[in-house]
């Protein structure tokens, strides 16, 4: 999947999962990275607000999102 930058440079990782309907609130966006169930570039990521950025690739569950 693809996710496209509009009018931003980043969007916080909290936020794309919410945005992307992956989770139903952005509570239990939080939640989820704490518990170290979300991939940015690789490893594991707990900062619930990391900026993403184009070219950055998150993995949650079986999804697989790129940032343009």
């Amino acid at each position: 999947m693809d996710f496209q930058l509009r009018d931003h440079d980043h969007i916080p990782l909290n936020n794309l999962l919410k945005l992307l309907n992956l989770v139903e609130t952005g509570g239990e966006a939080n939640i989820r990275i704490s518990d170290g169930e979300v991939k940015v570039n690789g490893a594991i990521e707990t900062q619930k607000r990391k900026k993403l950025r184009p070219g950055d690739v998150v993995i949650f569950q079986k999804t697989t999102i790129t940032i343009s």
